[in-house]
């Protein structure tokens, strides 16, 4: 089998500048390797995220519950992993990964109480890597940016056009509460938490990226 890296994070976090960056290392070192992105957008099997995340079933992430918005995204996981990158993986190569099963854990367990995220996260994992049968991640890497830099980095990327921002991205207390599940995620699953600010600033884009080269696979640095 080969080897998963996920990396993750809140939205504006920088996962997608990372994810890039990272990609270009591995190229510039002749890395075999494969990149996949989470939703699969341009896949029929997101369809239902899509749906979700245009308020269609409502405004509110929590009109959503855990379990049925969880089930969203792992479909679009099992059919991108079937169709997309299981030979690939099989095979032995390094599959590079923007977002995952771990995204359930953050987005979708916040939703929860808090003495239910230890169950919840024991269902995940039964759910996604035991029933559907998808691959468990060889190495999780969190991008820990506080929400306050998160919302600088959001209101960048849509120009200052609060109206663009998906269902998740325009609730601030709901991604407070994202954050805290993810570091609790981190703690009973083992992710690597890489902080991206210090005294409330970002930290330069160059020092993130050489912190994910060190977490890589030892044979593909």
């Amino acid at each position: 089998m080969g080897r998963l890296m996920v990396i993750d994070g809140l939205d504006g976090s920088g996962k997608s500048t990372q994810f890039e960056r990272l990609s270009e290392y591995l190229d510039s070192r002749g890395t075999s390797y494969q990149k996949i992105s989470f939703p699969d957008y341009d896949q029929p099997s997101s369809a239902l995220v899509k749906l979700y995340l245009s308020g269609a079933f409502g405004s509110d992430p929590a009109e959503v519950n855990a379990y049925a918005a969880s089930s969203f995204y792992a479909v679009d996981r099992y059919a991108s992993y079937r169709q997309f990158w299981q030979t690939a993986y099989e095979a032995g190569t390094l599959i590079l990964a923007a977002r995952y099963t771990t995204s359930n854990a953050i987005h979708q367990m916040s939703k929860l109480p808090r003495q239910e995220w230890e169950s919840y996260l024991n269902w995940l994992r039964e759910y996604e890597y035991g029933r559907l049968g998808l691959p468990r991640p060889d190495t999780v890497v969190f991008l820990d940016m506080p929400v306050e830099g998160s919302q600088r980095l959001l209101s960048q990327r849509y120009g200052g056009d609060a109206s663009r921002r998906d269902i998740h991205e325009q609730d601030v207390a709901y991604l407070s509460r994202c954050r805290e599940a993810a570091l609790f995620a981190a703690g009973v699953d083992g992710w690597q938490v890489v902080p991206c600010a210090e005294n409330g600033e970002p930290l330069p884009v160059q020092t993130i990226t050489e912190k994910l080269i060190a977490l890589l696979p030892e044979e593909n640095k």
